[in-house]
């Protein structure tokens, strides 16, 4: 069966079984209310990722290298800010799983590798060929 499809079955199905457990343990407001808390501070907290990631992806420019790693990094956030406004429990906790840096850096860290070039190391020389010219020489420079 297509991954996608088994995905858009299971996850929903998921969900409504949180939402039946946690409900019956903290109640159905109670339950509102988390799930729309949950989504604030979410989105809340995508915001100030994906600034510090334009911050982060400047100064990788400014340095002349490549912003693998904020690229992969902004794209995640804004995926993270999708889960975590979309209502469940399950989403929300993949959606803080991938917005904060640490586990982020850990799921995407070996992606950023593949797209990293090695820079070249600077030489401090120039090549060059050069002729000795002698001063009686008739030719001119």
């Amino acid at each position: 069966m297509n991954p996608v499809l088994l995905s858009i079955i299971l996850i929903p199905a998921l969900e409504i079984y949180l939402f039946i457990k946690i409900g019956s343990q903290i109640g159905a407001f109670n339950t509102i209310i988390l799930i729309f808390l949950t989504a604030i501070i979410g989105v809340y907290y995508a915001k100030y990722e994906g600034l510090n990631t334009i911050r982060s992806g400047i100064v990788q420019i400014f340095k002349n290298q490549t912003p693998a790693y904020e690229i992969i990094s902004s794209a995640a956030i804004a995926f993270a800010a999708i889960l975590l406004i979309l209502p469940g429990f399950a989403t929300d906790f993949l959606g803080f799983l991938i917005i904060f840096p640490i586990t982020r850096k850990l799921i995407f860290g070996n992606l950023t590798k593949k797209f990293k070039k090695q820079e070249p190391k600077k030489n401090n020389f120039i090549d060059g060929e050069y002729e000795e010219i002698e001063d009686n020489d008739d030719r001119k420079i």
